[in-house]
């Protein structure tokens, strides 16, 4: 994946937010300027809200912002409408994000980006702390203070699990999508999927969970499954 290009659209199903939006940007492609006026104010608030959640910083968030809708302007006739065009947008959002990501590290590349297998080969953490939430989950989620820890716990994730969270889980980018734009291949998505969904699961618990309730893990099971286990004791036989 490279910084300049552009990404390719790919056909998903249409609705009726997508259609609207689809006319208003072929409006857009045919000089009014009014109905892309209308698309930037429907989209900014979630182009800017990605752009935070990826590089944690607002002044990065909002460069990048206006610089999403600056490449959109200058290539609107680049689109040739096979996607929803949020997705397209958001992909170059992405991309221009994660441009940032590597001139703020000073090396071409970042790890999220680059495929790896150790993420298939490091076993999935155990969980550490295993407790029932203080309040039903859904009650939990409009709250505004547990949204914030919400937030806090995803910001502490290592940046190639957040992106991966952000744009399968929040986003709603299918695992091809992702792969694509993040340049990895769909089974490092699937994994590293799973253990941003179990760190987020570790830090939300502890932080919400009740602590009278609290588990304490045995992490021993495992050597059942090993083969130096797999053959029958004095009480098995």
């Amino acid at each position: 994946m490279t910084g300049s290009s552009l990404p390719k659209d790919e056909q998903i199903p249409a609705t009726d937010t997508t259609v609207d939006e689809l006319a208003l940007f072929r409006q857009a492609q045919q000089g009014d300027f009014a109905a892309f006026q209308q698309l930037i104010q429907r989209w900014q608030p979630r182009v800017f809200t990605l752009a935070y959640r990826i590089l944690g910083q607002l002044q990065d968030a909002e460069d990048v912002t206006q610089q999403t809708f600056l490449s959109v302007i200058e290539h609107l006739d680049q689109f040739r409408g096979e996607s929803s065009v949020m997705t397209w947008v958001l992909r170059i959002a992405t991309n221009h994000a994660l441009q940032l990501l590597r001139r703020r590290r000073q090396r071409p590349t970042v790890p999220l980006d680059v495929p790896s297998d150790d993420d298939d080969q490091t076993p999935l953490p155990h969980p550490e702390y295993i407790a029932r939430w203080r309040d039903d989950p859904q009650r939990l989620a409009h709250d505004a203070e547990v949204r914030q820890l919400v937030e806090q716990a995803l910001a502490e994730l290592d940046d190639k699990y957040r992106l991966v969270f952000l744009l399968r889980d929040v986003e709603g980018l299918s695992v091809r999508e992702t792969a694509d734009m993040l340049g990895i291949t769909e089974s490092n998505v699937k994994v590293r999927l799973l253990r941003a969904r179990l760190q987020l699961r570790e830090r939300l618990t502890r932080m919400l969970g009740d602590a009278t309730t609290q588990v304490i893990p045995d992490h021993q099971h495992h050597l059942l499954n090993s083969p130096s286990q797999s053959k029958p004791g004095p009480s098995q036989a």
